[in-house]
């Protein structure tokens, strides 16, 4: 399969489906929300899922759902906690470029709110703070292109990120 796709990673609230959908219009791509995806094949909400299955049910289920997601010239949003699913990363690896939405924890919190109302799926004691620590290192390792948000209207961000894959493009060519 080319690797037409940009899958776009980052916390919660990095703004994976805002800059998602308006770097899809850029590049005249589609959009996919994988946590709609997973709410569609399994009839249920994903804190439906999270309640039934536990945790550990829902990673199983997040990862096998982005692990067979099939498309072409898509821009993909997966949800925060996909970098737990080895065979989604590696598929997504393949079938394009990843892109780690970086924020500082300052602003992640800011924007975030409550993390309970924002469906934010935290272990039993575990702090946002805990979890940006946990998370930061794994988007790290999985991303072809980082791009810091701090301080970026989601314009500027689509547009440094559009540069940034199109320069990227060229080099390949």
């Amino acid at each position: 399969m080319e690797k037409t796709n940009i899958t776009l990673i980052g916390m919660p609230s990095s703004g994976k489906s805002t800059i998602g959908v308006l770097l899809a219009k850029r590049l005249g791509y589609s959009f996919v929300d994988v946590d709609i995806v997973i709410q569609e094949k399994e009839g249920r909400l994903l804190k439906e899922i999270i309640a039934e299955e536990g945790l550990d049910g829902f990673l199983e289920v997040e990862n096998r759902i982005n692990a067979g997601v099939n498309v072409n010239r898509s821009v993909i949003a997966p949800g925060g906690s996909v970098i737990y699913g080895k065979e989604a990363m590696e598929h997504y690896k393949q079938i394009g470029q990843i892109v780690y939405l970086k924020l500082s924890f300052e602003e992640v919190e800011r924007r975030i709110g409550n993390v309970v109302d924002r469906g934010v799926a935290l272990r039993d004691g575990m702090t946002l703070r805990d979890l940006y620590d946990e998370r930061v290192p794994y988007y790290e390792k999985y991303a072809d292109i980082t791009v810091d948000e701090t301080g970026q209207t989601p314009g500027e961000t689509v547009d440094a990120l559009r540069a940034m894959i199109e320069g990227q493009r060229r080099n390949l060519t």
